[in-house]
């Protein structure tokens, strides 16, 4: 996880020092670099899980530049918590959690419902419910359904639909939103 306490400072407490300066002193991202307009100089996602009790408060990407310790604590975050198995997720689904909860302005981390799925765990959910998808994005690490106490589903699905860069469902009665890096569409379920 990236919390730990320590009384010396590491090149990791560094970086986080120097993109809150960051954040603060520049908050427009005018420099996003790549597909996804918003995302920002300084790309940071916060997440929790309630199946393993995880949370993760990170910040991924600077000036242009994945930082790969950050990218691979998302990786084992996102893990299918059913069998423990962890890929590498597709970043620009990443940077489009990262943008949409830029543009709701919460501090809220995202509570993760599910992100990469194994075949096996996407073949039992499917068994269960008419709404999983056979080739779902989650089996490729490119989806994550997410939930936030303090923005509805409706809210949630707007801001990643305004990042005009994936799919979105938005589940109300469930009360959660599907961000994917696949073709911009959008969809209830």
């Amino acid at each position: 996880m990236t919390k730990t306490t320590s009384a010396g400072i590491s090149r990791r407490g560094l970086l986080g020092a120097f993109a809150a300066t960051a954040v603060a002193a520049a908050p427009t991202y005018s420099k996003a670099a790549g597909f996804l307009r918003g995302a920002g100089d300084i790309r940071r996602i916060g997440m929790h899980s309630g199946r393993t009790g995880e949370y993760l408060d990170t910040i991924y990407w600077i000036e242009g530049e994945y930082i790969a310790e950050a990218v691979r604590e998302i990786n084992v975050h996102m893990r299918d918590w059913r069998t423990g198995e962890a890929v590498q997720m597709d970043l620009r689904t990443i940077d489009i959690m990262s943008a949409a909860l830029n543009l709701m302005d919460t501090s809220e981390p995202y509570l993760l419902l599910s992100g990469y799925r194994s075949p096996q765990t996407n073949n039992m959910l499917r068994s269960r419910s008419s709404g999983v998808a056979r080739n779902s994005l989650h089996m490729r690490g490119q989806a994550a359904d997410l939930r936030l106490t303090s923005r509805t589903p409706t809210q949630m699905a707007n801001a990643a639909i305004a990042c005009r860069a994936g799919g979105v469902g938005r589940y109300g009665r469930s009360n959660f939103v599907h961000m994917d890096c696949g073709p911009i569409r959008s969809w209830r379920g």
